[in-house]
């Protein structure tokens, strides 16, 4: 073979990995390689009105933060919308219904308080994306050894094809109801699915339309919502009392348990540290990164103000309307539309379509922020420079095969859709100290943190919180295999598993120093170019 034939097959094969793989960025000043990153630099939204901060020299404090802005608020407005969406996925939607109809008034104060526990996590999640540069899952691929990041990586996938799984068989269910029973669900499985060209479209223009189209889903969502609230016309001195006074009974313990194992929703916490790099935010500029977490945390509490108050709408239809009632154990996703329909009746616009377009905004939504979590997953803990179609499209079809296969199977009764959702809760809950842990032990090393790591009453709190959070988890893990788990080869295997999954959990609380030794420089500079700033 000629050296000509030699090169033409090398620019052959560079070409097919330049159809793969984006163009390698050439290596930074610094000498660091180019590693995968959340958004490219010039897909970030610029502050443009956020002007040069002088440093101590110039008289002002290393803390100064500028006086608050509604322009600058305005321009870190969008992440924390998106990641609220997982507070209002169908699932959630369903535990809100349920709640409703065998709780009553009840449990609202719990949906509060545990919307506010969900808040505090999520406003972790965003202080490590701005302070650090980088998202969660690129923090673990450097601060766990390879065996334990695989399995960190590993339970991402697989509570996200549950959470997945979950969104779109709601999204199936809005368009059998839209279409009156004529498209079957696996049929609105596939329609759903087409989500990840509609986003791949979005993301051509812009990080900005992407959170605009968001938006009107969230609006939509609160639009119908509000109409069926307006509709049912609660009783407003019950709401008030289920708000302010806790109760609690027996009857209510598996809702209530329900109500607060929702709140954390692993991927979404993955996803959040990631979304708030959508603005270009120097993490080496403390003053920087103050004002950033100062406009993000203003723009979460909204977000999830505005979540709080749509579960809070449907749990209180279902309240007035079915509380008490013989249909109140055996409601679902599935069979809601048609009580609604035979409980509030027709009218101008029928509340069985509101509903359904409701839970079809829901369904799309949370599918789409789906694909935007399993790109940053995949990415980040495999560091794999994929173009952004090729990416989304592996992680659609990792959810998309098993929920065709779902909808197949699960389509004989309402009843075999419960089964599943139960399986499918129980394996989201399974996933949770695998988000947690890792961010609680970030968010408090000065080794990556720097000047912003979290204070020990913060840490205390959320460590409370995370606890909680997962012995509640544990509970209803607990509750579902006794009752599913039959035969003694079925025990014996999940009594291994369970060791095991003990093992690694108790791993994860007591590691510690890995990431210093590994990769020491970045919070080390961090905290050297603060205290350059402030000298």
């Amino acid at each position: 073979m000629t050296p000509r034939q030699d090169d033409s097959k090398e620019d052959e094969k560079d070409g097919e990995s330049n159809r793969l793989l984006p163009s390698a960025a050439s290596p930074s000043s610094d000498g660091e390689e180019s590693e995968e990153a959340a958004y490219e630099a010039r897909d970030k939204i610029a502050i443009v009105d956020v002007d040069e901060i002088p440093g101590s020299a110039d008289g002002l404090p290393l803390d100064y933060v500028p006086p608050f802005s509604w322009k600058k608020l305005w321009m870190f407005t969008g992440p924390g919308f998106l990641m609220s969406i997982a507070f209002l996925d169908p699932g959630n939607l369903e535990g809100d219904l349920q709640a409703g109809a065998i709780a009553g008034y009840s449990l609202l104060w719990l949906l509060m308080w545990a919307t506010a526990m969900g808040l505090l996590i999520q406003l972790l999640s965003a202080r490590l994306g701005v302070a650090t540069g980088r998202h969660l899952a690129e923090l673990c691929r450097d601060e766990y050894p390879d065996w334990a990041r695989l399995i960190l990586w590993f339970m991402a996938e697989v509570a996200l094809i549950g959470a997945d799984i979950q969104e779109v068989i709601g999204s199936a269910i809005a368009i059998q109801i839209l279409s009156r029973g004529v498209l079957p669900l696996w049929a609105g499985v596939l329609i759903t699915a087409s989500d990840c060209f509609m986003f791949l479209f979005l993301e051509n223009y812009g990080v900005r339309k992407l959170e605009a189209v968001f938006a009107i889903l969230i609006a939509t969502m609160g639009s119908s919502f509000a109409w069926m609230f307006g509709d049912a016309k609660p009783n407003g001195k019950e709401l008030l009392l289920g708000l302010l006074i806790p109760r609690l009974s027996s009857k209510t313990i598996r809702q209530a348990v329900g109500v607060v194992g929702r709140v954390i929703m692993p991927h979404n916490v993955f996803l959040h540290s990631a979304l708030v790099q959508s603005r270009k935010i120097d993490p080496k500029k403390t003053c920087k990164v103050r004002e950033a977490l100062k406009y993000y945390n203003i723009e979460s509490s909204i977000a999830l103000l505005v979540s709080f108050v749509i579960n809070l709408f449907v749990t209180t239809v279902f309240a007035k309307g079915f509380y008490g009632t013989k249909q109140a154990n055996s409601i679902g996703l599935v069979n809601a539309g048609q009580y609604l329909e035979e409980k509030y009746g027709g009218g101008v616009f029928p509340i069985l379509y509101i509903w359904g377009i409701g839970l079809l905004a829901a369904g799309q939504s949370s599918t789409i922020t789906g694909t935007y979590a399993g790109q940053f997953i995949m990415g980040g803990f495999l560091n794999l420079r994929l173009k952004k179609w090729l990416r989304a499209l592996i992680t659609r079809s990792f959810a998309i095969g098993p929920t065709i296969i779902v909808a197949l199977v699960f389509n004989k009764s309402e009843a075999s859709l419960d089964v599943l959702n139960e399986w499918l809760n129980v394996l989201q809950s399974m996933q949770i100290p695998f988000a947690l842990i890792p961010l609680l032990t970030l968010v408090a090393k000065e080794q990556v943190m720097g000047v912003f790591k979290v204070g020990p009453v913060i840490e205390r709190m959320a460590w409370a919180v995370a606890v909680v959070v997962m012995l509640i988890n544990g509970y209803l893990m607990i509750d579902f295999f006794v009752s599913e788990v039959k035969g003694l080869l079925f025990g014996l295997l999940a009594c291994s598993g369970t060791v095991a999954y003990l093992s690694f959990i108790i791993y994860l609380a007591s590691h510690g120093g890995v990431f210093a030794s590994r990769s020491p420089s970045y919070g080390v500079e961090l905290s050297k170019q603060n205290s350059i700033d402030g000298n």
